[in-house]
């Protein structure tokens, strides 16, 4: 129930922000405007640990047309099939290297400098493995209404180190991945299983929703 109304809020939000922007006259700017300042309340009851301005700056930073962020990330195995994970300082967890898109940067480039600054390695991406939305699988509940992309890279050069995100990095099989805890709001035990039988198979299919 709480994923439900989360992606609801999501889209309730999204009304809004789109129709400040593309409201006819005043009197719809005030209307989508107090749907929005109810969004945030209703927000600030579903996460009661998430403060008010937090809050306000999710909801707030955006403007225009509402659109789904864009999370990257990158898969990158070592020769003897091991695939490249990072710990994340903020919840002590593990993941795929990756974050969100920056503006300027092309998909493939965003994979290829999130893992040079948190795994300390350069690699080549190669082809996109899949396009997810978030909300139609069991990822944790979420305020902002997220695609996911990951990009199969080719390590090229360095050795693995910890970068100002991360602390720890190291490769591992698919077996030893269920024994980690893994940053569920990044990846989750659903995406590694992919990501092993597209390595496995080299298919070479995007898997999309």
């Amino acid at each position: 129930m709480e994923k439900e109304l989360s992606i609801l809020l999501t889209k309730l939000q999204g009304i809004a922000q789109t129709g400040k922007r593309y409201g006819k006259d005043v009197f719809d700017q005030e209307r989508y405007e107090e749907l929005s300042q109810v969004t945030k309340q209703l927000m600030a009851c579903l996460y009661p640990t998430v403060t008010k301005r937090e809050i306000e700056i999710l909801v707030d930073r955006d403007e225009g047309y509402a659109t789904p962020k864009v999370d990257v990330r990158a898969v990158v195995f070592n020769q003897e099939g091991k695939l490249l994970l990072v710990k994340e300082k903020s919840d002590h967890s593990w993941a795929l290297p990756g974050g969100w898109a920056d503006i300027g940067y092309s998909p493939k480039e965003i994979a290829e400098k999130e893992t040079l600054e948190e795994a300390g390695i350069t690699v080549k991406a190669k082809r996109l493995i899949a396009v997810l939305d978030k909300a139609k699988h069991p990822y944790p509940p979420a305020l902002t209404y997220v695609y996911k992309f990951f990009i199969r890279c080719e390590p090229l050069a360095g050795t693995i180190q910890t970068g100002i995100e991360t602390s720890d990095v190291g490769y591992f099989l698919l077996s030893e991945i269920y024994t980690l805890s893994l940053s569920k709001e990044r990846t989750i035990m659903e995406n590694y299983q992919m990501i092993f039988a597209d390595y496995q198979k080299e298919k070479n299919e995007i898997v999309c929703d």
